[in-house]
């Protein structure tokens, strides 16, 4: 796991990012990249320093996609994706909303029968330049 986080790059996020029609035009810098697994959930996540120009361009898709809500409350969207009846067989779904801190974009696929849904969530901090990004199984 330590090897593999060692050889994440920038490219690795760009391609995760991609996933969910984020593209950054202009050059980033990769700040953080740590993964983490127990017997049936893995978590990843790594942050990023985007420019100003990306930021705004990120934050214009997010709210105006004709989903986004403000949402002042995060654990509830992550709640309710996960509790979706379809949750091992339905449709890929992609939200936006906003919570206090950060312009959020979520991604929910289900992978079929007895396989982990893919869960992962971009987050676009409100103050700063920072985009960071989650995946999750469970």
């Amino acid at each position: 796991m330590i090897f593999e986080d060692q050889l994440f790059s920038k490219s690795d996020a760009e391609e995760l990012l991609t996933e969910q029609n984020v593209k950054l035009k202009d050059d980033f810098e990769l700040l953080k990249n740590e993964s983490m697994s127990a017997i049936g959930d893995y978590y990843h996540t790594f942050t990023l320093k985007i420019t100003e120009n990306d930021r705004r361009k990120l934050i214009r898709l997010i709210i105006d996609s004709p989903d986004f809500s403000h949402k002042k409350d995060e654990t509830w969207i992550d709640d309710s994706l996960f509790q979706t009846p379809n949750r091992y067989t339905g449709r890929r779904i992609i939200r936006n909303y906003a919570t206090d801190q950060f312009f959020v974009r979520e991604l929910f696929e289900p992978q079929g029968d007895g396989y982990a849904p893919t869960f992962r969530k971009i987050k676009i901090d409100k103050d700063s330049n920072i985009l960071v990004f989650e995946d999750i199984d469970e």
